[in-house]
């Protein structure tokens, strides 16, 4: 099991530093959180990028075995690591192209690849994310509003250093990486769980069985007004089949009332069609 994890953060690690080294730091577009100001300390004093992703990282990192668990700051360290020898193996390499652009959007693919692999198995490269762990618990402010603030700072800061032009690249590349990484941790095939209330719940469940391929549980529930007994239908679907699902419910039952919410992470069971139908 410990293997499987080295490997697969070995993985997250080379294709994070191509990202960076072959497509982002050659055009002075950063990412943001530790990342990016390890990337803007190397700009400003020529030192190795890994020699900041370790330096800048430790306090959080301690953070992290202090207040997350030590199993996830030592996995932190390793990626970290990683990242720092694999970035140094890629400086020689050449920028494929010129392209500000396409040097954004595609070494934001690449790079969102690496980290979302990583996440995937339990670590981080960045440090500020930790912090937003913490921050979440302590205050108002959600994981993504405090990292998304830090981040803001760290992009004008850019700005400042390599010029205007090169933040909005790198604001690109920062929202490419961002989707790059729910993909690689979520999934392309998002599933959603479904609560349907409708007066023709068994017509429904066998609709939804029959037609969709889906199980579907049943809650027994009431009707907080009328008091009235009433079945209430639970299914998870994917993202591909919501709207079929929707017009599966609504031809039998106009007026049911139906909720859709993102699903993230399924524990036990299976998440696929039934056959024979």
């Amino acid at each position: 099991m410990l293997l499987k994890k080295f490997i697969f953060l070995n993985i997250g690690a080379i294709i994070t530093a191509i990202g960076l080294e072959v497509f982002l730091i050659p055009n002075n577009i950063i990412d943001g959180g530790v990342v990016g100001l390890s990337i803007m300390a190397h700009a400003i004093t020529s030192q190795p990028l890994g020699v900041f992703l370790v330096l800048l990282n430790i306090p959080f990192v301690y953070l992290g075995m202090k207040q997350i668990n030590k199993a996830f700051a030592l996995r932190t360290i390793v990626a970290i690591i990683l990242l720092s020898f694999w970035s140094a193996y890629f400086v020689p390499f050449q920028a494929v192209t010129d392209d500000l652009f396409l040097d954004a959007i595609f070494g934001g693919i690449i790079t969102g690849c690496g980290v979302g692999v990583i996440m995937r198995n339990g670590a981080c490269f960045d440090g500020t994310e930790i912090v937003a762990i913490i921050l979440d618990r302590r205050s108002v402010f959600s994981v993504g509003e405090v990292v998304m603030f830090i981040n803001l700072f760290i992009l004008s800061s850019a700005g400042l250093l390599f010029g205007w032009d090169r933040a909005m690249y790198s604001l690109v590349a920062y929202f490419v990486i961002a989707k790059m990484i729910d993909i690689v941790v979520k999934g392309l095939d998002e599933s959603y769980a479904v609560m349907i209330v409708t007066a023709a719940a068994d017509e429904v469940n066998k609709a939804l069985t029959e037609g969709l391929g889906r199980g579907v549980t049943i809650i027994y529930g009431a009707g907080g007004y009328t008091g009235a007994d009433r079945k209430i239908l639970y299914s998870v679907v994917t993202r591909l089949e919501i709207d079929k699902m929707k017009e599966i419910i609504l031809d039998i039952d106009e007026n049911a009332f139906i909720t859709v919410n993102a699903v993230h992470d399924i524990v036990g069971g299976r998440l696929k069609k039934r056959s024979g139908h």
